[in-house]
């Protein structure tokens, strides 16, 4: 299981963590309790994070990037559950809002995004060693890919639609880690950008996000195996992009 931007599980409870409240972005953190039915809130980041990438390493929550209202950051930060606190570390080489983050055995990466300085969307990846805190440039992918979905299926990260300028992209490519190489992956039956995905079961699912002139309530699920997407009959009852989308266990 993984789960994409903007929401992270630990210890079965859901986090929400920063946005944008439609006048600020915001640094506060939301946890859901799917047991007990409640929303209750959480310590606060240190900076204000919209379009940031989030994702959990050893048990910590890692906010990475984002927008915090007057330039994309390069900065990240990690919430200890037990401790209640965040801590800054390291930042990234590049400011990357609309940035995609996955963790691959144990190293948690960053990937594409818009550079507010260059006002170029990216083709560029790094990680980030949490024993060193140290992040380390990878292999570029091969086109630029900001809002792009990030997913991991069996120990590959994926990189899902996105665009560059107005181009949204349909297209997917994949990263092993073993060899530094990223290959193209087929393609989702539509173009997506700001798109939630995760893994579940072996599968990679797709959910909503906008092709450059509206929010899309479909989803789409892809086979490693078979190397194909396939459009499900079944959609949300609006559609949604930006959203945030995680597995849990059923509650009891």
């Amino acid at each position: 299981m993984s789960a994409n931007d903007r929401v992270a599980v630990v210890n079965g409870l859901v986090h929400a963590v920063g946005g944008f409240n439609g006048s600020l972005r915001v640094r506060t953190v939301d946890v859901y309790d799917p047991v007990k039915d409640i929303w209750s809130a959480c310590p606060s980041m240190e900076a204000r994070r919209s379009t940031l990438g989030v994702s959990v390493l050893n048990g910590l929550i890692y906010a990475v990037g984002g927008f915090d209202g007057s330039s994309g950051l390069d900065t990240a930060e990690c919430y200890d559950i037990r401790t209640g606190e965040w801590r800054t570390i390291s930042n990234m080489s590049t400011r990357r809002s609309s940035v995609g983050v996955g963790v691959v055995n144990g190293m948690l990466y960053a990937v594409g995004g818009y550079d507010g300085a260059s006002r170029q969307c990216l083709s560029s990846v790094e990680c980030y060693n949490s024993l060193t805190d140290k992040w380390i440039p990878v292999r570029d992918m091969s086109c630029r890919r900001s809002g792009a979905g990030v997913g991991v299926v069996d120990g590959t990260l994926y990189a899902v639609g996105g665009h560059d300028g107005p181009l949204v992209r349909k297209s997917v490519e994949m990263y092993d880690p073993e060899t530094n190489e990223w290959k193209q992956s087929g393609d989702m039956h539509l173009c997506r950008r700001n798109a939630g995905v995760v893994s579940n079961g072996g599968y990679l699912y797709v959910v909503g996000g906008d092709d450059g002139s509206s929010n899309l309530a479909s989803i789409e699920c892809f086979d490693p195996k078979t190397n194909l997407w396939t459009l499900l009959s079944a959609s949300m009852m609006t559609g949604r992009s930006y959203a945030g989308v995680t597995v849990i266990d059923k509650p009891v």
